[in-house]
């Protein structure tokens, strides 16, 4: 006599692009565990595949394509039963993908997730809004305090993905707070497309500070981080909460994109080199040691050689902490993509090299300038013989590392805080001991 399997069907969440997916997908895993369902993230395969895309720029969208078709070819050989599409790629590109990939067997937007749990067999908990299943190290997580973007950035596809900017209420923050802390995070990292815009469109206007004031508040969390300050409008009471509450990490990602006035112009970015400058010299002033990490873009239409010269020389005054650099991608439907993409794709690339090489050296410089002092240090894992940790001017996966040679240590807990004396340095890594 044949039975049936009932074998459960196993849920594989694929996860690219930035730390807001990650959280999306941590989002959408909380709620098919809460609903009984076999959940894995980034597993090898499951039976049925959720791929949570990236849309952002033309490398990106070339990594979500490439991994829906290889999951579309497993499904073929009959290794995958279902592939779903997700995210930022599928919001903006929907018709088309569905065009050109129809053995996906359902495309869904940014903010379609009820829609997802549905074809999936779960169902939408509100009672579990905020709550998630980590893929992040245990102690720490990615907390997003707002969705969408306001700013009228002109190569910039995100509102056109993300829809406008929407933040979520200070109370609910701090529950979530709470949550991380009790399942033993102990570094939150507050992620948006704008923090600074924080609190406008709830309490009509920016609370940002009074935020972090709530949240230091948490017992269990040790650590505060804050990724991506946009430079308009920024609002100084953060520095002034930053400097007074040690539980904020002196810490700030703040992309800035450019420098040379008719650049920032073009690009919509509401400030000057001027003004930027100011706000540097400020947060130096107000939080002393602050690490400040930026990001910029190069070969954005009209660049000129002067351009450039201007912005690389202005790297290497202002000496950044740490500093990440792209090649603009003309993105349709954004306010440039109505000028001519015209700096040549080498070019564009021997700029994003030139950049970096002035960086590399900085960091050199600012690294060995550590040697012989002692940092708080997390640990987040084990490779290689060493323990590898961060300081409190270091956010996961982006920045410089810790490395403590294991035979130099006793047993070290992973999630822990060591005291670590700076031994050597390389441009982007520091090796030290426990003291």
């Amino acid at each position: 006599m044949r039975t049936k399997s009932i074998k459960k069907k196993k849920i594989n969440v694929v996860t690219l692009g930035c730390s807001k997916n990650l959280y999306d997908s941590e989002v959408l895993m909380g709620q098919l565990r809460a609903s009984g369902k076999e959940v894995v993230a980034e597993a090898p395969v499951g039976d049925i595949v959720v791929i949570n895309t990236c849309g952002f720029i033309n490398n990106a969208k070339q990594e979500s394509i490439d991994t829906i078709l290889h999951y579309v070819d497993l499904k073929e050989r009959g290794k995958v039963e279902k592939v779903y599409v997700t995210g930022c790629l599928s919001e903006r590109y929907k018709p088309d993908l569905e065009k050109e990939i129809p053995e996906v067997d359902q495309y869904f937007g940014t903010r379609d997730l009820p829609r997802l749990l549905k074809v999936l067999g779960a169902d939408y908990k509100h009672e579990l809004v905020g709550e998630r299943l980590l893929t992040t190290p245990a102690h720490y997580a990615y907390m997003k305090i707002s969705e969408g973007c306001d700013r009228p950035c002109s190569f910039c596809a995100i509102p056109l993905m993300r829809g406008g900017h929407k933040s979520t209420p200070i109370e609910v923050l701090v529950k979530q707070a709470e949550s991380l802390a009790a399942k033993g995070v102990k570094e939150l990292i507050l992620i948006a497309q704008d923090l600074t815009y924080y609190g406008l469109d709830l309490y009509k206007k920016r609370e940002l500070a009074r935020l972090l004031t709530e949240l230091v508040k948490v017992e269990g969390i040790e650590w505060i981080r804050l990724h991506y300050l946009y430079p308009a409008g920024f609002p100084e009471d953060v520095l002034e909460v930053m400097a007074r509450e040690p539980k904020i990490c002196k810490y700030v990602d703040i992309p800035l994109q450019h420098i040379s006035d008719p650049i920032l112009k073009s690009m919509r970015r509401g400030t000057t080199r001027e003004k930027t400058n100011r706000l540097l010299a400020l947060m130096r002033e107000k939080v002393p040691g602050i690490a400040i990490r930026t990001t910029l873009i190069v070969g954005y239409p009209g660049e000129t050689d002067e351009d450039f010269e201007i912005l690389k020389e202005w790297v290497r005054e202002t000496r950044f902490d740490r500093l990440g650099c792209f090649t603009y991608s003309h993105e349709e439907n954004t306010h440039a993509y109505q000028l001519t993409d015209d700096v040549p794709e080498e070019v564009k690339q021997a700029r994003a090299a030139e950049i970096m090489a002035v960086q590399q050296r900085i960091s050199e410089e600012l690294n060995r300038q550590k040697v012989g002092k002692t940092f708080r240090v997390l640990i987040d894992r084990t490779e290689a013989g060493h323990y590898i940790g961060r300081t409190e001017f270091d956010s996961p996966d982006v920045d410089n590392e810790v490395l403590i040679p294991i035979e130099s240590a006793e047993y070290l807990r992973i999630g822990d805080f060591y005291n670590v004396r700076i031994t050597d340095s390389t441009e982007y890594d520091l090796i030290g001991v426990v003291v």
